[in-house]
C-alpha cells in the first residue's frame, strides 16, 4: 500500500500540455501481416525496447510479470517452461516434447526449451494470450511468446552496455550495424554475463554452484536485392552454462549439496526470410529455419551429503538432450487491389513443415549403484495447411476467419524396448469480428479453436493403461475493447475470455517408494474437461512530458472437471500455476536536464505448485527501482530489484526426503526466487 499511496500523491499535480507527444503505436509482428497492436482482435502484450531497457536486466524472467496472466515455472534456473491463462508444462517431461506455449526468437522455433531468452539487443517481446491455432499450430494451445532482436537500419549505430552488481554480477554487450552498400545492411551483437545465482553451498564451502553464465551471440543480414526480392538473414549462438543448487531442505538459500548439478543450453540457430512482390496479385513469403540444442539438466536429488544426513544416501540424476528442429513455410498473401469480392477480402494461403529429433541420455545414481539408465530417440514430422479471409465490411467492421488442418507422425524408442509410432490428424481456426466506434475506439470478439497433439508415459512402472495419452481440443471465446484517448496520450485494452478445455492433458506424479526421492512416476493423462475464465486490462498514460504510467491486471479462474489424480481429489480444484490476480504498475520520471526515474511494483497470488498434491504458494508483491542520467549518447543507471527483499517461491514440490524419518513424512520443498540485488548499468549509443 506504501507504493501506491506514494504513485497517488505523486500523479494528482502533474501538469498535462498540449504539446506533449503521443504514444508510439506498437506493431506486432507475430501474425501474418504487420499490424498495429490496437488493429489485432485479440488479447496481446507488447514489450518495448524501452520497457526493457528500463525493467529489465538480463532474461525474460525479469520481466515477465510485465504481462498478465503469464507465468513460468522455476523447475529450471532460467525459465524453459511457461504458462499462459494457467496452461503450460511446469517440468522436465517424459516421453515426447508437446509444448503448450509456443515459444519463437527471430522466426525460429524455441518451444520448450526457451531459456535462450536473454534481453540484450532485443527490440520486442510479444505475449499472444489465447490458442493461435491459425497461425502456429499444435505449439501454441495456450499462446505464444513472440521475440524480435534488433535488426540492421539504414544508419550506422553502435551500441554498449556494461553493467556490474551484487551477487558478483557483471556483464558486457556490444552491437554495431547500418549499411554495407544501397539495399544491405547489418546488425551484429554478442553479449556475455555472469553471476553467483544466489546461493552459498555450506558442505562446498563455495558460492557459484548455481552460477550464470550467459553468451549469446547474433547477427542479421537484409537485403533489399530490388523492389520485388527482399532477403533477411539470422544466425544465433547463445550458451546457457548455469550451475543447478537451488533446493534444500529448509527452502532457504544456503544448501548443502556434495554433488550440485548443471543446467545448460547451448543453441546454434538459423533463419531465411525471403519476400518476392513480383506477382501484381500476391506476394510470396518463404521463411526457413534451423536450431540445434545441447542441454544437460543434472542435480543432486538428495540436496545434501552423507555428514549431514548422517548416513550413506546419495542421489544423483542427468539429462543430456540433443535437439534439431528444422521449419520451412510458404505462404501466398494478397496485395492491395488484388482483394476478393469486389475488392473487400483479402487473403492468404500456405504450407508449414516441421522436423524435430531428439535424443535422450537419462542416467541416475543412487549410493553409487545405477538407478535409472536410459537413451530414447523421438522424431516428429508435422504438416500443415493453413487459409485465412480477412473481410472489411464498410468502414467500421472487419471480420477474420482462418483454419488449419495438421498432420504429425512421430517415432519413439528407447533402450527398455519402449516403442511407439502415433500419428493424428488435427484442426483449428479462428473466426474474429473488429468494430471501429469511431478512430479511438473498437470493440473485438472472436472464437478460436486450439489443439494441441497426444503423446505417451515412459518408464517401467506406468500401468499399461496410461501408457497413452489423448489430443486435446481448447475452445476460446472471447472480446473486449480498445481505445485511444483523443490526444493520443493514454491507451487502454480490457479484454475478458472463457476456455473450455476437452479432454484436458493433466501431469501428475507419484512417489512409489516413500523413502526414495527419485522414486516418482511421472506421467500424462486426460480429465473429461477444464474450465479457464477471467479478465486482462492494460493501461499506458503518458500524462505530461516528463511523467508516464504503465498498469496491467490479470485475473483468472481455473478448475477441473471428472478427474483426480491417484494422489489428490482434483475434480472442482483450481488448476496448477494458475494464480487468481497478477499485476503490475509502472511509474516513470524524465527531466530534460536527463535525469531519470523508474518504479515498478508487481504482485502475484498464491497458486498450486502442481497437480500431484494440494500445497501452495503464498501470494507476494515485488518492487523494482531505477534511477539514472542520460547526456548525449550515453546514460548511467543504479536499480535494485526486489527492493524489499521479499521471499517467494517460483517452484514446490511435495514428498519424502530425509532418510533418518521412519514415517516417511511428506514435506513441501520449495525454490526460491531472487533475493534482492543492487546493481549498476551503463550504456553507450552511436
Amino acid at each position: 500500500m506504501r507504493i501506491l499511496s506514494a504513485l497517488t500523491a505523486i500523479a494528482m499535480p502533474l501538469a498535462v500540455s498540449a504539446q506533449n507527444p503521443p504514444l508510439e503505436e506498437i506493431v506486432v509482428t507475430a501474425d501474418f501481416r504487420e499490424q498495429a497492436a490496437s488493429d489485432l482482435p485479440a488479447s496481446i502484450s507488447v514489450l518495448d525496447r524501452n520497457a526493457l531497457e528500463q525493467a529489465g536486466v538480463q532474461h525474460l524472467e525479469s520481466v515477465m510479470m510485465l504481462a498478465p496472466n503469464l507465468n513460468w515455472s522455476g523447475e529450471t534456473s532460467r525459465p524453459r517452461f511457461l504458462q499462459i491463462r494457467g496452461i503450460g508444462e511446469r517440468e522436465q517431461y517424459q516421453g515426447a516434447p508437446n509444448p503448450s506455449v509456443g515459444f519463437v526468437i527471430d522466426d525460429i522455433d524455441f518451444s520448450g526449451i526457451g531459456m535462450v531468452a536473454t534481453l540484450f539487443d532485443v527490440d520486442q517481446i510479444e505475449v499472444l494470450r489465447g490458442p493461435q491455432s491459425t497461425r502456429y499450430g499444435s505449439n501454441a494451445l495456450a499462446g505464444m511468446v513472440n521475440v524480435e532482436t534488433r535488426g540492421p537500419e539504414d544508419e550506422f549505430s553502435l551500441n554498449g552496455e556494461i553493467e556490474l552488481g551484487s551477487d558478483d554480477m557483471a556483464g558486457a554487450g556490444i552491437a554495431v550495424g547500418g549499411p554495407v552498400a544501397t539495399g544491405l545492411s547489418y546488425r551484429v551483437a554478442a553479449q556475455r554475463y555472469r553471476s553467483d545465482g544466489f546461493r552459498d553451498n555450506e558442505f562446498l564451502q563455495r558460492s557459484d554452484t548455481n552460477a550464470r553464465d550467459e553468451l549469446t551471440a547474433r547477427a542479421k543480414l537484409d537485403w533489399a536485392a530490388s523492389s520485388a526480392l527482399q532477403m533477411d538473414l539470422t544466425a544465433m549462438h547463445v550458451d546457457i552454462d548455469n550451475g543447478y543448487d537451488a533446493w534444500v531442505n529448509d527452502n532457504g538459500f544456503t544448501t548443502r549439496s556434495d554433488k550440485p548439478g548443471k543446467d545448460a543450453q547451448r543453441s546454434n540457430a538459423f533463419a531465411a526470410k525471403l519476400r518476392v512482390s513480383a506477382n501484381p496479385r500476391f506476394d510470396l513469403v518463404g521463411i526457413a529455419t534451423l536450431a540445434d540444442s545441447d542441454i544437460e539438466v543434472s542435480f543432486d536429488g538428495d540436496w545434501g551429503n552423507d555428514e549431514y544426513w548422517g548416513t550413506p544416501y546419495d542421489f544423483t540424476s542427468e539429462t543430456l538432450r540433443v535437439r534439431t528442429t528444422s521449419t520451412q513455410e510458404l505462404r501466398l498473401l494478397s496485395t492491395p487491389g488484388a482483394e476478393l469480392f469486389s475488392g473487400t477480402t483479402s487473403w492468404l494461403a500456405g504450407v508449414y513443415r516441421q522436423e524435430l529429433d531428439e535424443g535422450n541420455e537419462i542416467f541416475e545414481l543412487f549410493n553409487s549403484e545405477v538407478f535409472r539408465d536410459l537413451s530414447s530417440e523421438f522424431e516428429s514430422r508435422n504438416l500443415a495447411i493453413f487459409g485465412q479471409l480477412d473481410f472489411e465490411l464498410g468502414d467500421r467492421v472487419g471480420i477474420s476467419t482462418g483454419l488449419r488442418f495438421e498432420q504429425r507422425d512421430a517415432d519413439y524408442a528407447d533402450s527398455d524396448a519402449v516403442r511407439f509410432s502415433p500419428s493424428e490428424s488435427m484442426s483449428g481456426g479462428h473466426l474474429s469480428v473488429t468494430y471501429d466506434v469511431d478512430e479511438r475506439v473498437t470493440w473485438y470478439g472472436s472464437l478460436v479453436r486450439g489443439y494441441k497433439a497426444g503423446g505417451f508415459n515412459i518408464g517401467p512402472s506406468i500401468p499399461p493403461q496410461r501408457r497413452d495419452f489423448g489430443a486435446e481440443n481448447l475452445w476460446n471465446l472471447e472480446g473486449g475493447v480498445k481505445l485511444r484517448s483523443a490526444d493520443g496520450r493514454l491507451d487502454a485494452v480490457l479484454g475478458v475470455f472463457y476456455s473450455v478445455r476437452r479432454d484436458q492433458q493433466v501431469s501428475t506424479s507419484l512417489q512409489l517408494d516413500p523413502g526414495d526421492p527419485l522414486s516418482f512416476v511421472f506421467f500424462t493423462d486426460n480429465a473429461a474437461e477444464g474450465h479457464n475464465y477471467g479478465l486482462e486490462a492494460e493501461l499506458a498514460w503518458r500524462p505530461s512530458s516528463r511523467w508516464s504510467f504503465d498498469a496491467n491486471v490479470g485475473l483468472l479462474r481455473t478448475e477441473y472437471e471428472r478427474f483426480d489424480s491417484p494422489t489428490v481429489a482434483l475434480s472442482g480444484r483450481d488448476q496448477a500455476h494458475a494464480p487468481r490476480y497478477q499485476f503490475a504498475l509502472a511509474m516513470s520520471y524524465r527531466r530534460p536536464s536527463g535525469y531519470f526515474a523508474r518504479l515498478d511494483f508487481q504482485g502475484r497470488d498464491s497458486f498450486y505448485f502442481d497437480d500431484s498434491h494440494d500445497q501452495q504458494s503464498e501470494a507476494y508483491e515485488l518492487t523494482n527501482l531505477r534511477v539514472g542520467y542520460e547526456s548525449g549518447s550515453w546514460a548511467v543507471s543504479f536499480w535494485v530489484r526486489n527492493l524489499f527483499d521479499e521471499e517467494y517461491a517460483v517452484r514446490g514440490f511435495y514428498f519424502s526426503n530425509d532418510p533418518n524419518d521412519p514415517s516417511f513424512t511428506p514435506e513441501l520443498f520449495v525454490r526460491l526466487g531472487d533475493p534482492r540485488q543492487l546493481g549498476v548499468t551503463t550504456r553507450y549509443n552511436f
